[in-house]
């Protein structure tokens, strides 16, 4: 009998990541949830709550899931903040926390989790569209998305032997708390939300359950050849050109 799969989600408590925690639990996988925030009720799975900007704490994190599961078949590297301002007005200390979270946090967790790895084993680390394409005053977050791919590449050929795939997806605007936090400013959020949808050929934004089916289906036997690419979740909105 086959054991039972298992999966780390980080930023697993809400958006992008409650749907892949959602998807992999459906699919079959045991879930463990690497969050700094606490998931909603009913969230399924193991829920340690751990900064995974902070090496101590992912190790510990990890190695609790490891020991809980006996093995991590899939890692989901979904944790990120958005820093917004252009570079003359970030501190030095907002470009590190920007790509502590997004950035570091994805050589950290997958530094602790590949060992645990079996053949067959993925990883799926959540970018952006922003890894190839620019908005303003996003330079700090750019960077961390664009470095991901860069850092998706290179754990693809490294542990390629391992029977370990390593995938990136760069998903456009998706409606998660997140993008609403970051577009209030903007004010009206319907008008907001009217006038982004149109910039996707699709004529909406994308909603979590689109990123999470994308990671499903790179965590499953069927991407079996996929490793070291990035698969764009956008609706067509960089094909278009924004």
């Amino acid at each position: 009998m086959q054991p039972q799969p298992a999966a780390i989600v980080t930023g697993g408590a809400s958006g992008i990541g409650a749907a892949v925690v959602r998807r992999l639990h459906q699919a079959g996988y045991a879930i463990a949830v690497l969050d700094i925030q606490e998931p909603a009720a009913g969230t399924p799975g193991l829920v340690i709550h751990t900064d995974v900007s902070d090496e101590t704490e992912v190790r510990l994190a990890i190695g609790q899931a490891a020991a809980e599961f006996g093995r991590i078949d899939v890692l989901v590297n979904n944790a990120g903040i958005e820093i917004h301002g252009p570079v003359t007005e970030l501190s030095s200390a907002q470009w590190d926390r920007q790509n502590a979270v997004n950035l570091r946090s994805v050589f950290l967790c997958s530094k602790y989790a590949i060992p645990h790895m079996p053949r067959g084993g993925a990883i799926i680390n959540i970018s952006s569209v922003h890894a190839t394409v620019s908005w303003p005053n996003c330079p700090a977050y750019d960077a961390s998305k664009a470095g991901m791919i860069g850092l998706t590449r290179a754990m693809a050929v490294d542990h390629g032997a391992a029977g370990i795939r390593v995938n990136a997806i760069c998903p456009g605007y998706i409606d998660t708390p997140l993008l609403r936090r970051s577009l209030a400013a903007l004010g009206d959020w319907e008008k907001t939300a009217a006038e982004i949808a149109l910039w996707h050929p699709a004529r909406r934004m994308g909603t979590p359950e689109d990123v999470a089916e994308a990671a499903a289906f790179l965590a499953s036997d069927a991407a079996g050849f996929i490793t070291g690419t990035s698969l764009v979740v956008d609706g067509g909105l960089t094909a278009r050109g924004y």
